[in-house]
């Protein structure tokens, strides 16, 4: 059970890809949003089952009933990758009924010491993959995400219906994908600075920039970093959501900030280069089997507190212009040479 946000059940992914090819008897069941059911559909012996939030499964009764739900399907075990309070609801149920249940340690205490101001320690901590691994161990189940098997974690390239080459044509050049937003503005590069980043990489006709993004203010600031280049367009608005994961699977490089784009292209087996404000990477949120180098973080000499928080809420006085430290040049330079992954 994985309810939200979209980067984080993105991020149980390439974990449950790397589980049933390591245990093929298994069967799982996941349980999220229906918003989130592509994600899984070309995963063997993984079924989806949608968390209906605003009729069945509402409130404490709706939870009651989403247990019931699940009993129905012979459940052995309860992975809680969530930790929430309705999660922990489910899993209580699990456990009084006799069954095996394990729910992910979230590594708040780190976390804290890690985004505080003063006294911080700063240090790499499990990443959430690790973390999601450890849920399975406490249930019997080894999952190994080591070098030696994460080529068998990615799936195919989709092949492109007509509908997105209709937006796309063919491909024939490098695809760059750069998604520019995230949920809070302290993990947002600035869009004076993200334009230039874009006209470095349009002035090469050999590439093809894509812009992804969502919402109707999203969609205009986008329109306007494309504004008259004939190598860059905006995807946003334009396609279904299966049809947006089908392209990104085939682009040769994603540009995200610390966001649920970083996490859905890096679930593919794409490479992804990262921006990082207020957050940071030790948090335990980079990309699935991405190396530290693509991950370009702001300037702690000019800005000694950060990381300033783990989810990028945090607004930190006089740390508005932190990303402004990322040089446009090092992006652009990180797109164009970046390491293969796998």
């Amino acid at each position: 059970m994985r309810l939200s946000a979209m980067g984080d059940v993105a991020m149980t992914v390439p974990v449950l890809r790397a589980f049933v090819n390591q245990h093929p008897e298994v069967k799982i069941t996941v349980v999220s949003r229906p918003f989130f059911k592509p994600f899984f559909d070309s995963i063997p012996n993984v079924s989806f089952f949608a968390f209906d939030v605003k009729e069945r499964h509402k409130g404490f009764l709706g939870l009651l009933r989403l247990f019931q739900d699940l009993k129905g399907f012979h459940t052995d075990a309860f992975a809680d990758l969530h930790n929430v309070l309705r999660s922990k609801i489910v899993r209580s149920l699990f456990a009084l009924s006799g069954k095996k249940v394990a729910s992910v340690d979230k590594g708040r205490a780190e976390k804290k010491a890690l985004t505080q101001p003063e006294n911080k320690i700063f240090k790499q901590l499990p990443t959430m993959f690790e973390r999601h691994c450890k849920v399975f161990e406490q249930l019997g189940f080894t999952v190994d995400l080591s070098s030696r098997s994460v080529g068998t974690i990615f799936p195919e390239k989709a092949v492109l219906d007509t509908e997105i080459i209709k937006f796309t044509g063919e491909k024939n050049q490098k695809w760059i994908g750069i998604a520019p937003f995230a949920q809070y503005d302290a993990k947002v590069y600035p869009l004076d600075l993200m334009q230039e980043v874009i006209n470095q990489l349009a002035k090469n006709a050999d590439c093809k920039i894509l812009l992804f993004g969502g919402g109707k203010k999203e969609i205009e600031l986008l329109n306007s970093l494309s504004s008259n280049k004939e190598n860059v367009i905006t995807m946003a608005g334009q396609l279904k959501f299966q049809q947006e994961l089908q392209l990104i699977s085939n682009l040769d490089v994603m540009l995200s900030m610390d966001s649920g784009n970083a996490h859905i292209a890096a679930m593919l087996g794409i490479k992804v280069i990262t921006l990082w404000g207020a957050t940071h990477p030790y948090a335990g949120f980079s990309p699935f089997n991405q190396p530290l180098e693509n991950a370009l973080v702001s300037d702690r000499n000019q800005f000694p507190k950060l990381p300033t928080s783990v989810y990028g809420n945090k607004i930190v006085e006089g740390y508005e212009d932190a990303m402004r430290t990322i040089a446009v040049d090092s992006i652009v330079k990180s797109l164009n040479g970046c390491k293969q992954i796998g």
